[in-house]
């Protein structure tokens, strides 16, 4: 294999969602469309701080929108996968697919 070349496929995964929380995150929500922080957290069994840092990365790389606002006087915090993030999904099923080929 040629120096810079990556024939294995593996250079295709999507590094932002790669992590097992970003991963969560991002299936959570296709499925969800919007959740509250709160709902994120227990579903992935994440503290609050690492929750909010993964949240973070992904709402940087535009794959995830956060809303913050108040109910009753107190905090929420909600979240959307955006037009970017579904399609970054896809593709990083698509090039994972593509990785492990058939299994069996």
């Amino acid at each position: 294999m040629s120096a810079g070349k990556d024939k294995s496929g593996i250079g295709q995964i999507d590094d932002v969602i790669h992590g097992r929380l970003r991963l969560g995150i991002m299936t959570y929500l296709l499925n969800a469309e919007v959740a509250d922080f709160t709902e994120l957290k227990k579903a992935l069994d994440a503290t609050q701080g690492n929750l909010s840092i993964h949240m973070r990365k992904l709402e940087d790389a535009g794959y995830v929108s956060i809303e913050k606002s108040f109910l009753d006087r107190k905090p929420l915090t909600q979240i959307r996968i955006t037009k970017a993030g579904r399609e970054a999904l896809k593709a990083y099923v698509a090039a994972l697919s593509a990785l492990l080929g058939p299994i069996g």
